[in-house]
């Protein structure tokens, strides 16, 4: 018996390093001939384009792990079943789901691994690869993101720290402004809060709040209510500068949308993204005991059949579970319900089919 989960092991493993890493690295050149019309403009470097295809290479990874791991499942038994490898296991004695266990504690890895590249590898890589794709076209990003505080290049080379921006109002929140003179600090300025808004006769512009500034070499300190501020640019440079839900941890998406929330405000999306990054790795086991569930249970056509079976079951996961999601970001249901409401439909369903396996 042990010979035997070793060689469905070994076939599985095979098959699932191929088709995982072939279908990864052609959704990340697609990524990279998507963006092609940005970067040769600008005549970049071949080893550039390289590297931005692997820093995309992860996400696309984590993304088609489920579907190749169900595709593998239904290929690799259904051939054992069609060729009658299971119904001579019955007929010696053994038993098919102690074949089985083993591919229950890979879901169990896959599940693992899954969480680690989402919440570590998938990250950084995000990052590099959105710096990268700033590099290639030539533009100088001058705003910076970390625990979701703005840090931001003035256009007149003051350097500006934003404790909030909320992208919805064109609201920033516990503004720093240092002006700086030959590289020495000369003015401080901070506000408690700054509106982007249209003022009369002019252009839009940043309207500070509760201002007050600080002038370093005489040491006096002036107070106003409001200001106007030209020089922060504009709020698009802001939302381009936040992190999107993929290039953060579950950690730091769990702190920002904290701090929204003690500031009063409540970003919807934010809380399915974290729940979806905490539900969507259990798929993967979910996916391989469906496969082999669903190939012990018929002797359906070879293995192109059982690939197409595979992907047919993988769209409709992917169609219903992104769904599920835009109903959450629209507000219509719960966020819990829209990140967790399929992986659990199919983890019961795949849990009854592999208990209903027959023996």
């Amino acid at each position: 018996m042990l010979k035997l989960q070793r060689y469905y092991l070994r076939e599985f493993l095979k098959l699932f390093s191929l088709l995982s890493a072939g279908l990864a690295s052609i959704f990340s050149i697609l990524e990279l001939v998507e963006k092609m019309d940005e970067f040769l403009p600008h005549k970049p470097a071949l080893h550039n384009l390289i590297l931005y295809m692997l820093f995309n290479f992860p996400k696309f990874l984590l993304y088609l792990l489920p579907a190749a791991l169900l595709i593998c499942s239904l290929f690799i038994f259904s051939q054992a079943s069609r060729s009658r490898e299971l119904t001579a296991i019955k007929a010696t004695g053994g038993r098919i789901k102690v074949v089985l266990y083993p591919f229950i504690t890979l879901g169990i890895v896959a599940s693992i691994f899954a969480f680690v590249v989402g919440e570590i590898i998938v990250p950084d890589f995000s990052k590099r690869a959105n710096n990268l794709r700033y590099a290639l076209k030539k533009e100088n990003r001058n705003v910076a993101f970390q625990e979701g505080s703005l840090w931001i290049r003035g256009e007149e080379g003051s350097i500006v720290r934003i404790e909030l921006y909320i992208p919805e109002k064109n609201l920033a929140q516990g503004i720093s402004i240092f002006v700086l003179k030959e590289d020495t600090l000369v003015k401080r300025i901070e506000a408690q809060e700054g509106q982007w808004r249209n003022v009369q006769n002019t252009d839009p512009l940043w309207l500070l709040r509760n201002v007050t500034t600080y002038d370093v070499p005489t040491g006096d300190v002036y107070k106003a209510a409001e200001i106007e501020y030209p020089y922060l640019g504009s709020p698009d440079i802001f939302t381009e500068g936040i992190k999107k839900s993929e290039e953060m941890g579950i950690i730091e998406l769990y702190r920002y949308d904290k701090k929204l929330k003690n500031s009063g405000f409540k970003n919807i999306k934010l809380e399915v993204d974290f729940n979806s990054k905490i539900s969507y790795p259990f798929i993967n086991l979910f996916m391989v005991l469906l496969g082999i569930s669903l190939s012990m249970r018929s002797t359906f056509g070879g293995g192109l059949f059982a690939a197409g079976l595979g992907l047919l079951i993988s769209t409709v996961y992917w169609f219903t579970y992104t769904m599920t999601l835009s109903l959450g970001y629209a507000g219509v249901i719960p966020p819990f319900i829209a990140s967790w409401f399929m992986p659990l439909v199919f983890g019961v369903v795949s849990f009854f089919l592999f208990k209903k396996i027959p023996e």
